[in-house]
């Protein structure tokens, strides 16, 4: 079966709540399913599903006087419902696990970024490091998820699909630490 799908991830820099929009959290414990997917399909498309999720990432910094003294920091990765879709006349449950796991790739490198802050030291250019960092993980995470879709063909390659699964539990599993709670 050729069903192709496609990733959309959206990369937010977020400082402070902006915006009521509808997300979901990355939960090891909830799969997502075709009912989250609430956009309307773009027929106009080769792709059967579009899963768009990202990192947030919120800071906050303690001075004294002028310098700073500590910071701390939020990051997580987040479902965007309300920009994802999927045809329902293709969409099944094999074309669904291979848009959970653009999803767990996103936690994955939610992780990456919560290990990152945790070796930061506070210093006077904190601030501006955070800011490599999580721009540096951003081209990351877009990365792995456009070679992804590229190795397995979209999900077409089952084999290589499975091949992603494993490799992406293995390393969730050696970032257990850092995961999303």
């Amino acid at each position: 079966m050729y069903i192709k799908s496609l990733i959309f991830c959206l990369l937010f820099l977020v400082v402070g709540k902006t915006s009521n929009e509808d997300t979901m959290t990355w939960d090891e414990t909830r799969k997502l399913t075709w009912a989250d997917f609430k956009a309307s399909p773009d027929v106009s498309s080769d792709a059967v599903a579009l899963t768009a999720s990202g990192i947030t990432f919120g800071y906050s910094v303690k001075t004294s006087g002028e310098r700073i003294i500590d910071f701390s920091t939020s990051v997580e990765a987040h479902f965007y419902p309300n920009k994802s879709w999927y045809l329902q006349d293709k969409g099944n449950t094999y074309i669904l696990g291979h848009e959970q796991l653009h999803f767990d790739i996103t936690e994955l490198y939610t992780r990456k970024f919560r290990e990152q802050l945790s070796r930061l030291v506070v210093s006077q250019n904190v601030k501006k490091q955070m800011q490599r960092l999580h721009t540096s993980i951003n081209e990351a995470l877009n990365e792995t998820q456009k070679r992804y879709d590229a190795q397995s063909s979209h999900s077409i390659n089952e084999d290589m699909q499975k091949q992603w699964e494993t490799f992406i539990q293995e390393e969730l599993k050696k970032l257990d630490k850092y995961k999303s709670k």
